[in-house]
């Protein structure tokens, strides 16, 4: 398996805006936090992973968005099983891959809104996720017009696909974004 640090070279091969580096990172904490909380303490490192090379296409090809993703990371020498897990987060928008595993339904039902998430901190007088509640994110959700980017739909259908209530996911994902590294800036 590709190790963490060769994971971040690859991703920062193909990313050079800092604003997707950090988002990388800050998906890479979270599906940390989640693969900890739901028994898969394990596979940690590889949720992790998928995290942070889930968009690693996303900024040179933003229009071939989860498709030209497989063919980078098999040069890199990526397990088909990680490609199919980072592909997959991109269900229904970009590609046909289906989220099948419990770690590929959090990744779709996260990486949406860690971005709403992280968009909203920086509203916050502090400007950090440290003291985001639930009661000013659901405010921010329903404001179609506030980082209108973030689907809201795709939110919702990653919440469904886990079986939790939108109010579960979007507290245990600010939790889990409060817990990341990426957070203070790592």
């Amino acid at each position: 398996m590709i190790t963490r640090d060769e994971a971040y070279e690859l991703l920062k091969k193909y990313n050079k805006e800092d604003f997707h580096l950090h988002h990388g990172r800050m998906v890479e904490g979270t599906m940390r936090y989640f693969a900890k909380k739901l028994g898969y303490a394990d596979e940690e490192e590889f949720w992790g992973i998928v995290g942070l090379l889930h968009d690693i296409d996303f900024e040179m090809w933003p229009d071939e968005h989860c498709k030209k993703a497989p063919e980078l990371l098999r040069e890199a020498g990526v397990d088909e099983d990680m490609i199919h897990a980072i592909v997959s987060h991109g269900y229904g928008l970009c590609v046909d891959v289906e989220p099948e595993k419990e770690m590929e339904k959090v990744l779709f039902a996260c990486d949406e809104l860690t971005g709403l998430i992280g968009a909203c901190a920086k509203m916050r007088p502090s400007g950090s996720i440290t003291d985001m509640d639930l009661k000013s994110l659901k405010k921010k959700y329903k404001s179609k017009g506030f980082a209108a980017g973030c689907s809201r739909e795709v939110i919702a259908q990653g919440a469904d696909m886990l079986g939790w209530s939108l109010d579960e996911l979007m507290e245990r994902t600010i939790t889990a974004m409060q817990a990341s590294p990426a957070a203070n800036g790592n």
